[in-house]
């Protein structure tokens, strides 16, 4: 009995064999989202506060730029705009002659109607303040238009002082280094003390909390995956299989890259596929993972 039960074993791991069965499908090397900080705006670096290997959460600040004549220039448009705001006219107080002056000439007209009525006096007298208070109007409605012309172009000049404001105090808010995504310091460009340039590199973060195993497989295991498709991922040195899932498949076939395995080694032409994996700490960015579909 006990013969019978090692000529199956053996007969079974030999079929095996034949059928060329493998520990994985594919194998690939795991990255992450990498995020490279530039500066937004020149002056020296005042803080620093990061170094590699630091883990920071999205939002962090981690160092900031010389923000000093920023400063100092936002406070300077503060005044002008508020010394231009002083020069608004009130409308009401430069006019309020004409308009008293329109007020007592019809005061008089109806007073030299009744006159007139009672013959008085001439209708002449009656026509030539009624030309007076014509020619008071007239000169109201063009000092109306004057204050309001002169006011309208303080208003456009404190519009444009506004504009020229927030657009300084958004660049303070870019003088501030911060993290734009949560996760690891992987490289840092510059120190406290040396000087930055707009679009010249802070630092690189990555976030590893989800990684990405980039992975090729052979036409006959393209036709078999789909998106969303949940697979056993495991790491080099480490028994523990990972939950994965099928991110992206490539559309295009490309020759197989030197560095990467495929269950068929033979055939040139394979497909990138993307799975991503929840990390637990223990992978790596570089690190070679295998796929088990």
């Amino acid at each position: 009995m006990r013969k019978t039960l090692l000529w199956i074993a053996a007969m079974t791991a030999a079929t095996a064999c034949e059928r060329g069965d493998a520990a994985f499908d594919a194998s690939g090397v795991f990255e992450a989202k990498e995020v490279v900080v530039s500066a937004k705006v020149q002056g020296e670096i005042r803080a620093f506060d990061c170094e590699e290997g630091d883990i920071v959460a999205a939002g962090d600040t981690v160092g900031f730029i010389d923000m000093t004549q920023l400063s100092l220039k936002r406070d300077q448009l503060v005044a002008s705009r508020r010394a231009n705001d002083s020069r608004r006219l009130d409308l009401r107080s430069q006019i309020a002659s004409v308009s008293q002056q329109i007020a007592n000439a019809r005061k008089e007209k109806v007073r030299f109607e009744a006159l007139l009525a009672d013959k008085a006096c001439t209708q002449k007298q009656v026509d030539d303040i009624g030309y007076q208070i014509e020619v008071l109007e007239c000169q109201l409605a063009a000092l109306t238009e004057q204050v309001g012309s002169a006011n309208n172009a303080i208003t456009e000049q404190s519009a444009s002082l506004a504009s020229q404001i927030s657009a300084v105090a958004e660049q303070i808010g870019d003088a501030c280094i911060t993290a734009p995504i949560g996760g690891v310091i992987l490289q840092k460009y510059l120190e406290r003390g040396e000087y930055a340039m707009p679009g010249r590199p802070l630092f690189k973060v990555a976030d590893i909390g989800d990684m990405t195993l980039r992975a090729y497989v052979t036409a006959d295991q393209y036709n078999t995956l789909r998106i969303g498709q949940t697979v056993s991922v495991t790491i080099d040195g480490r028994e523990q299989a990972y939950e994965g899932k099928v991110t992206w498949i490539s559309s295009k076939a490309e020759f197989t890259p030197k560095t990467i395995q495929t269950k068929d080694e033979r055939q040139n032409l394979v497909y990138a596929i993307k799975i991503g994996v929840r990390n637990d700490g223990a992978i790596k960015i570089g690190m070679y993972g295998d796929v088990k579909f």
